[in-house]
C-alpha cells in the first residue's frame, strides 16, 4: 500500500458551483406496456419538483433539482415550477397541487418522499414522476411504470473524498454529521470510511446524526464536538443543515477542514473546505424530463456511479490537492469505473470489507 500522509494541499482561487460530467442515462422508447407520454407541445410543458423538508438553499440535492428543472424549460420549452414542503406532512399535497397544474413531470426530491410518490403515483397512473434517490415500488415490490427512480452510487465518491481525508488528516481523527439514518446517507458514509481506511488504516471515522436534514444548529453541535475531540476532518452529509458543519468550521479557523457532499459548497467556507462528494441530480433530472418531451419516458430504477458520470468529486478546488493525493484518486477511480474496487454500501458491507492497495 502506498502511504502519502500528510500531503496537505495548495490553495487555489475558488469559485462557487459546480456540477459533474453528465450522466449518461440511456433513454429507450417506450415500451407496449401501457407506460403514459407527455402529449403537450413544447410550450406547455411544466416541469415540477416538490422538495423535501430542507427545500431550496439546502446547497445540494433540492438546488441541483432545481437547475434540472429550469434546464429543462430552457432547453425543452414550457415553464419550471418548485413546491416547497416545510415539512414532511406536505408530501402528498404538493404532489398532488402539482399534478393539478397540468404538470409534465413532477420530480420529489429525496427518499423521505418515497411513501408519498407511490400514494400519489398508484392513484395517477396517467401522471409521470421522478423521484431523487429512491425507487418506488408497488405491494409485490415491482416498480411503478410512471415513476423513475433514481439512485445513485454516493459511495463510490465518498470512497474518492476518504482518500483525500486519509491523506490529509493530521490527527487520523475524523468525524461524519449525517442528517437521518437512511440509505443514500449510509452510502456516504460507508464509502467514506472504506476509502479512508484504503489509505490510512490508523484513522477512525465516528458518525452522530442530527435527526433532520434541515437543523444547522444540531448539525453545528456535533461538528463541533467532533473538533473538540480531536477531529480535523469532518463529513457533512446533513442536507441543509450541513450548513452548520462549515459554520463550526469556519469558527474554529485554520485546520478545521469540511468534506461535503452532493455539490461543491466551496463558497461557505473557502479556507476549511477540502473537497465534495457530488451527485448529478440536474442531470439525471433533465434526463427524465428529456424523455418525456420525447415520448419515450420508462418507469422502473436507474442507478448511477462513477464510470457514467453520475457521481465523483468537486473539480471546483482539485487544483488545491496535492499531485500526491490526485495519484491515488486516480488509480481508485479508474478501478472504481472499471469494477475492479466495489466500495461498500452498507455498514454491514463496510464491515467485510478488505482495503485494497493503492
Amino acid at each position: 500500500m502506498t502511504h502519502i500522509r500528510r500531503a496537505g494541499i495548495r490553495r487555489a482561487s475558488l469559485t462557487l458551483f459546480a456540477v459533474v460530467a453528465a450522466s449518461a442515462l440511456t433513454l429507450t422508447a417506450c415500451s407496449s406496456s401501457g407506460t403514459p407520454t407527455a402529449t403537450e407541445s413544447a410550450d406547455e410543458f411544466v416541469w415540477t419538483m416538490v422538495t423535501d423538508q430542507a427545500g431550496l438553499g439546502d446547497k445540494g440535492f433540492n438546488d441541483l433539482a432545481k437547475l434540472g428543472i429550469d434546464q429543462s424549460a430552457e432547453e425543452l420549452g414550457g415553464k419550471a415550477q418548485v413546491l416547497q414542503s416545510s415539512d414532511q406532512s406536505q408530501y402528498v399535497t404538493n404532489l398532488q397541487q402539482a399534478i393539478s397544474t397540468g404538470s409534465t413531470v413532477t420530480t420529489a426530491v429525496g427518499f423521505l418522499l418515497a411513501d408519498a410518490i407511490v400514494e400519489v403515483a398508484q392513484a395517477n397512473p396517467d401522471e409521470l414522476f421522478t423521484i431523487i434517490d429512491s425507487e418506488a415500488l408497488d405491494e409485490a415490490g415491482t416498480p411503478l411504470p410512471n415513476v423513475a427512480g433514481v439512485l445513485f452510487k454516493e459511495q463510490e465518491a465518498a470512497f474518492l473524498a476518504g482518500i483525500v481525508a486519509g491523506l490529509t488528516t493530521e490527527s487520523d481523527t475524523i468525524g461524519f454529521v449525517g442528517g437521518m439514518e437512511i440509505p443514500a446517507v449510509q452510502r456516504f458514509y460507508s464509502g467514506f470510511a472504506a476509502g479512508i481506511e484504503s489509505v490510512n488504516p490508523d484513522a477512525t471515522v465516528t458518525a452522530a446524526y442530527v435527526g433532520s436534514f434541515a437543523d444547522s444548529a444540531k448539525a453545528k453541535e456535533l461538528a463541533l464536538g467532533f473538533y473538540d475531540q480531536g477531529a480535523d476532518i469532518v463529513m457533512d452529509v446533513a442536507g441543509g443543515g450541513g450548513i452548520g458543519v462549515f459554520d463550526a468550521a469556519k469558527q474554529l479557523g485554520d485546520g478545521h477542514w469540511v468534506v461535503s457532499t452532493d455539490t461543491c459548497k466551496v463558497d461557505l467556507a473557502p479556507d476549511n473546505f477540502l473537497t465534495s462528494a457530488v451527485k448529478d441530480v440536474a442531470g439525471a433530472v433533465l434526463r427524465e424530463n428529456t424523455a418525456a418531451a420525447e415520448g419515450t419516458f420508462e418507469g422502473g430504477t436507474v442507478t448511477l456511479g462513477l464510470a457514467d458520470g453520475g457521481v465523483g468529486l468537486c473539480q471546483e478546488n482539485i487544483d488545491s490537492l496535492s499531485s500526491d493525493i490526485l495519484t491515488v484518486v486516480d488509480t481508485a477511480t479508474t478501478a472504481i469505473s472499471d469494477g475492479t474496487l466495489v466500495p461498500p454500501a452498507t455498514p454491514e458491507e463496510l464491515a467485510e470489507f478488505t482495503a485494497p492497495a493503492l
